[in-house]
């Protein structure tokens, strides 16, 4: 809520050219006229004072005729923006926390301390399969990474049908939610200076869809100059669907669930009727099989109606065209990060049944939809081969431990492994690799009965960068977790503050030399292995991927570059100079024949 106070004003008149910070019992006041900013005092883990400023508009509300429409920024404040509490999430399934369609807000959390130099900052996109979570306090907590000189900010977009409809049509052309995103980033630019946030040194993460959305702000026209570095963790676009086209069946899905006729040029206009809670609400009827749904809302490659374009092209395309932000780059995953939806079908006879009985026809549910019937026996039958050796399926641990790998490599493994090396490949900048593999006291999945981690799953590193409402804090102490709070939040703050994710700790957080992580590279795809104690490994995971590249096949230079099969691993075997002597020789023989007449 904006209000606006007149004898604030007159406090800061005649300053209108300065950023001013005031502190007072009642809460921090930031001022750059002709607006104040007030927010409230949080304590972080190590006792530092920080400010938080929760629930700032950076867009008008989304709502009436605004519905289904890009972003309009909120480019001027006047008086006093109450920014003491967090906005409500964006319309989910959840019921856990406030809701509304006016819900695109951001958090900005900035350290109490007076400094004339402006810090690095950090801006999170949440995750959730762009249909859940948020960028509130309890989704995203600013107590364990404040202990760093850095700002934090995070955002809420707009998720589901009413952030990514996606008609082909000027009314609809899709994107909206990113769209949001952009305009969030771009309210960061303007206004960040404000919070003791440098607009130059900005790092955009994410997590799940937050990662994924990362690696599209990396390759959209839009997000140009907004950002500097960027982490991606446990997500990517470049998944093994070939086209990111406007996804029609989804949208007739979603509106025979609310009622609206499907295919029909009154879709847009029956949608724009239904209230948002009913719109947010969609997922659970989209499920096909447990928790796995048979398709979700993405990105599309926009048909031009003259507007601002998201994405102009296929982001494979524009990778290995050179067409991203070159900016340094960190990409990486857990363990075992889907391994959990394995323990479902097995604890629950009817799901284990239908699986065993109907694998190949399930196909698509488990992310291989694109193909024809052939196709997919084929592939049923080499997957079922490289993880179930084409045992009968049985309810043991062997099966468990298998089907946990397949759904880790299926949904997010592969994908993130084909962005890693899209990226050693055609970035200038340096790309970091890293698994996360650390067993802490608590995870996103825990056994029922004991409660104790049973892998490293899914949104794991988050629970050491993070405070989250679902855990339990991690106090200062001697524990391990105190220690991976202390290691994770310093190698992410150096890497916004210099480019370089190295490990350097005072003594007091953990008794460990320097590490220096270095770059992947062509040669060995280099990746850092974050556990207890942190080591170096190479070529990650690549021999189950090798099943995967071989049966979504792609070109990994644009034009092809002559190597050896994709399938075997041999995209980074070549070195630097052998790659680069190779793009010479070609450039020598197209100049030779152009001379040549």
């Amino acid at each position: 809520m904006i209000v606006i106070l007149l004898f604030v004003c007159a406090c800061v008149a005649g300053q209108e050219n300065d950023i001013l910070a005031v502190h007072n019992a009642s809460g921090p006041i930031r001022t750059s006229p002709p607006v104040v900013f007030r927010g409230s005092w949080m304590t972080t883990r190590r006792g530092r004072q920080i400010e938080a400023y929760r629930g700032i508009r950076y867009a008008e509300p989304p709502v009436g005729e605004l519905r289904f429409q890009p972003p309009k920024p909120i480019l001027t404040y006047e008086g006093i923006v109450d920014a003491i509490v967090d906005g409500p999430a964006c319309p989910q399934p959840s019921t856990e926390y406030p809701m509304s369609e006016d819900c695109l807000t951001v958090n900005v959390y900035t350290p109490d301390t007076d400094s004339a130099t402006l810090r690095p900052v950090i801006v999170y996109i949440h995750g959730g399969g762009l249909h859940s979570l948020s960028g509130r306090s309890e989704h995203a907590g600013p107590h364990y990474l404040l202990d760093q000189d850095v700002v934090l900010v995070t955002m809420n977009y707009r998720l589901g049908i009413l952030g990514f409809l996606a008609l082909g049509t000027k009314l609809a052309p899709g994107n909206n939610g990113y769209k949001d995103q952009v305009t969030a980033l771009r309210w960061m630019r303007r206004n960040i200076a404000t919070f003791g946030g440098d607009p130059d040194r900005v790092t955009i993460t994410g997590s799940g869809a937050g990662a994924a959305s990362v690696m599209l702000h990396m390759i959209s026209p839009m997000s140009k100059g907004l950002f500097h570095q960027a982490i991606s963790m446990s997500g990517s676009p470049i998944d093994k669907k070939r086209s990111l086209s406007h996804p029609k069946e989804l949208t007739d899905e979603q509106a025979r669930m609310v009622g609206c006729p499907p295919n029909d040029t009154r879709l847009y206009d029956c949608l724009k009727t239904k209230p948002s809670e009913i719109l947010g609400g969609t997922l659970k009827e989209s499920l096909e099989f447990d928790y796995d749904p048979g398709d979700l809302w993405s990105a599309v490659v926009e048909s031009d109606f003259g507007q601002e374009r998201f994405l102009t092209e296929e982001p494979i395309d524009a990778i290995r065209a050179g067409k991203m932000h070159a900016v340094p780059f960190i990409i990486g995953l857990t363990r075992n990060e889907f391994f959990w939806k394995a323990f479902t079908v097995m604890r629950n006879a009817t799901l284990f049944n239908k699986m065993k009985q109907h694998m190949e026809s399930m196909a698509s549910t488990f992310m291989l939809s694109n193909m024809n019937a052939s196709d997919t026996t084929t592939l049923v039958d080499r997957l079922n081969m490289m993880y179930f050796r084409k045992k009968e399926l049985m309810n043991n641990t062997f099966f468990a431990e298998a089907l946990g790998r397949f759904y880790t490599d299926s949904i997010t493994g592969f994908s993130v492994h084909r962005m890693a090396v899209l990226m050693c490949l055609h970035s200038p900048q340096p790309v970091y690799y890293y698994l996360f593999d650390y067993i802490g006291n608590h995870s996103h999945y825990e056994d029922p009965v004991t409660k104790k981690p049973m892998g490293v799953a899914h949104y794991d590193e988050l629970i050491y960068l993070f405070s989250l409402s679902s855990f339990p804090a991690i106090t200062v102490s001697d524990s391990e977790d105190s220690k991976m709070v202390d290691k994770m939040t310093t190698m992410w703050y150096n890497f916004a503050n210099t480019g370089k994710p190295n490990l350097v700790f005072m003594d007091q957080y953990a008794k460990q030399s320097p590490l220096s992580w270095p770059a992947m590279n062509m040669n060995n795809r280099t990746y850092l292995r974050i556990g207890k104690d942190f080591t170096l490994g190479e070529k990650l995971f690549e021999n189950r991927f090798e099943v995967w590249e071989d049966l979504f096949r792609i070109e990994y230079r644009f034009p092809p570059v002559p190597v050896s099969p994709v399938n075997k691993g041999a995209w980074c075997e070549l070195s630097m100079a052998t790659f680069l002597n190779m793009l010479l020789i070609k450039a020598l023989h197209t100049l030779t024949r152009h001379v040549g007449g």
